[in-house]
């Protein structure tokens, strides 16, 4: 016959919590592993640091009431987008690329301002500095106040403001 003498600072609860203790060091270790590896959307096989400035944009659209700054780092295309009060994509886009709505998906670091965007299915955001959006295509957005609006734009920003052929 086995006898098992009992530690009190091995009770039964104390157990529960330190393995859940390790459960979550070992999750937190695993996320910490996988978040250095590289982004998937980003390529980074270049073999180098790079470092860009939107003063010195590799490309500079201009539309009605905005502009558009994009810069290539990496393998990937970013864009900052400056809309002056008053404009709206369907005025001052939709006419240069002559669809019903805008058509580019968006992934959006909001700077300053406040920009509604309307979707195709009646959903309206607001969004304001600070704020990060995910947009798929179908939209339409406009400047509310006074104050530009800035985004910067890690998706949808490669074709945007470029005039249909």
């Amino acid at each position: 016959m086995l006898i098992v003498h009992q530690h009190p600072f091995f009770t039964t609860s104390k157990l529960i919590t330190m393995k859940s203790i390790i459960s979550f060091l070992a999750i937190g270790a695993v996320t910490l592993l996988l978040s250095h590896r590289p982004h998937p959307c980003i390529a980074t096989d270049t073999g180098k640091a790079e470092m860009k400035s939107f003063g010195k944009a590799d490309e500079i659209r201009e539309f009605p009431k905005g502009k558009l700054e994009l810069i290539k780092i990496g393998n990937a295309t970013i864009g900052r987008a400056t809309f002056q009060p008053g404009w709206k994509w369907s005025e001052s886009v939709q006419p240069l690329v002559k669809t019903k709505s805008c058509e580019a998906p968006h992934f959006q670091y909001h700077v300053s301002g406040v920009l509604m965007v309307k979707m195709d299915d009646g959903t309206l955001l607001e969004c304001k500095p600070g704020d990060v959006s995910l947009l798929p295509m179908g939209h339409d957005a406009w400047v509310v106040g006074t104050e530009p609006a800035v985004v910067v734009d890690f998706q949808g920003m490669l074709d945007y403001a470029k005039k249909s052929r």
